[in-house]
């Protein structure tokens, strides 16, 4: 039986070099130290991929961002504990709310964002690990609950322009928001109406799974989560 991940101890020269080699090697941020998949998409809204403490410092300094809306969800890796911290030090509220790239979304998880978009204090950074499937998800929420745009185009937060790729089981996410579209084309129905009486997502996911458009690996290959 495989042991649980025990979460480093920054307090200790020892958990602080695991935690920094499990950010690095672990979570590939070798991969994104020459490039950062960092958009600002409104006046107080940022989207990126995971990062690193001295980039929560520019976030902080450079950007005024006052919270980090981690789409990763609460964790045990190094990774995580580093940008905890380094909110704490640098005044920037770091707010976990998980979504998932390669699967139908809950309503409760849709609903709940339009919530958060609410509720937190802007600017604001939200990101997954490579900026471009959870956080591509979320952006597509942010530009419509908060800033009023119809999915149609809100959709765009969805494309090769940050990385995301449909190719795959991430083409779920796609096909979400392309099937409330196609719906409200033949009926007068909102999006969020649509989501809470209409919305199956259940067999959404098995329908799009059946097709075979969901059988590319890309996400597993380019080390996505």
């Amino acid at each position: 039986m495989r042991k649980p991940h025990v979460a480093p101890d920054l307090s200790t020269p020892e958990g602080r070099k695991r935690a920094n080699n499990e950010l690095m090697w672990g979570d590939h941020h070798f991969l994104r130290l020459k490039f950062q998949n960092l958009h600002q998409i409104s006046d107080e809204m940022w989207r990126s991929n995971q990062p690193s403490p001295k980039q929560i410092v520019e976030h902080a300094a450079e950007r005024g961002i006052k919270t980090i809306l981690n789409l990763r969800g609460v964790s045990t890796k190094g990774y995580y504990f580093l940008e905890k911290e380094a909110c704490e030090a640098n005044g920037v509220t770091l707010v976990d709310f998980q979504v998932f790239s390669r699967d139908t979304p809950k309503v409760e998880t849709v609903l709940g964002a339009k919530a958060l978009f609410e509720e937190i204090a802007y600017p604001a950074v939200m990101h997954c690990k490579s900026g471009a499937d959870r956080a591509g998800l979320m952006s597509v929420l942010y530009m419509h609950f908060r800033q009023g745009l119809p999915i149609k185009e809100a959709i765009e937060q969805l494309s090769k322009k940050y990385l995301h790729l449909r190719e795959g089981k991430t083409g779920l996410l796609d096909h979400f928001f392309e099937e409330y579209i196609a719906y409200a084309e033949q009926h007068d129905i909102s999006f969020e109406d649509w989501l809470t009486s209409v919305y199956d997502r259940v067999a959404m996911k098995e329908e799009f799974l059946a097709s075979g458009k969901g059988k590319l690996r890309l996400s597993e290959l380019l080390r996505r989560e």
